[in-house]
């Protein structure tokens, strides 16, 4: 298809020392860098657009799906505005896709392109540059009894659960940095994947880093508008193979964007999913 693309996408390298691979949230104000313990290649890789053929991607088999659905609430300015008037038509469509019975949001993230501003506040978020995986296993568990309540949290850890990204564009078309998401049957699990610990300023989370594999198999949607959204799967409790159990993604500078193009503006919700 003539909108494919092949860019320069971003993949961990681990540390050589074997140790704990860490990184900081926030990016030093000064530098505009997080500290880590830890280096990066660029791979040239195609990615493929997928509009038109999005059908046959689905959350349980290549660990994402696209959908069309215009939100109620547009203006994404105010964060109280958007728990109060996002969360509430974001969990029913959650819902309607999945099937699931219990939606619980635990937080979200505005991204806006700024060019040579440092990302280093969550008011200050921009496209990561990065392939990752928001969540471990481990993560995910801790998730699920952070934010609900321990009376809760034992019975819902023993039914399936996941966790997923639900991610849109605002304010107008994500031609600038759009977002890849690699289809999970391509990745290598047992290889491809490195726990990294993420510094908080009040607690530590865990993410996957992502080494680069050739076979990996990257997609995109060109031209994303805010009617449109994608689901991405950041963990599902089912982890015998049958299902596809995460999603790595990254944004990526797609050398085709035309000179003029809109900067990139976005939001994700993260959302903690349960099944009866």
């Amino acid at each position: 298809m003539a909108s494919d693309t092949v860019a320069n996408l971003t993949y961990m390298l681990a540390p050589p020392d074997g140790s704990r691979p860490y990184h900081n949230i926030d990016a030093d104000s000064v530098t505009g860098k997080r500290a880590r313990n830890w280096d990066e290649e660029a791979r040239e890789m195609k990615i493929e657009n997928l509009r038109g053929k999005e059908e046959l991607y689905k959350l349980d088999n290549a660990g994402f799906q696209y959908g069309r659905e215009a939100a109620k609430h547009t203006s994404f300015l105010n964060d109280d505005e958007i728990e109060r008037e996002y969360y509430p038509e974001s969990i029913d469509l959650i819902k309607r896709v999945t099937g699931a019975t219990k939606i619980v949001i635990f937080d979200h993230t505005i991204r806006r392109r700024r060019p040579g501003e440092p990302d280093d506040s969550p008011q200050k978020r921009q496209p990561v540059p990065l392939v990752h995986v928001d969540q471990t296993t481990a993560s995910a568990i801790a998730r699920v009894n952070r934010h609900l309540p321990p009376t809760e949290a034992p019975s819902l850890l023993r039914r399936r659960f996941q966790i997923m990204n639900l991610w849109r564009p605002i304010s107008h078309a994500a031609v600038d940095w759009p977002l890849a998401l690699c289809d999970f049957r391509s990745i290598d699990v047992e290889k491809d994947l490195v726990p990294v610990a993420l510094i908080y300023p009040d607690h530590e989370g865990e993410t996957l880093g992502v080494k680069h594999n050739a076979n990996h198999q990257w997609k995109y949607m060109k031209a994303m508008i805010p009617e449109e959204f994608v689901l991405i799967k950041c963990f599902d409790s089912i982890l015998d193979g049958s299902v596809a159990r995460l999603t790595p993604h990254t944004g990526f500078q797609d050398p085709n964007t035309p000179e003029g193009t809109p900067l990139r503006e976005s939001i994700e919700l993260r959302a903690l999913v349960f099944y009866d």
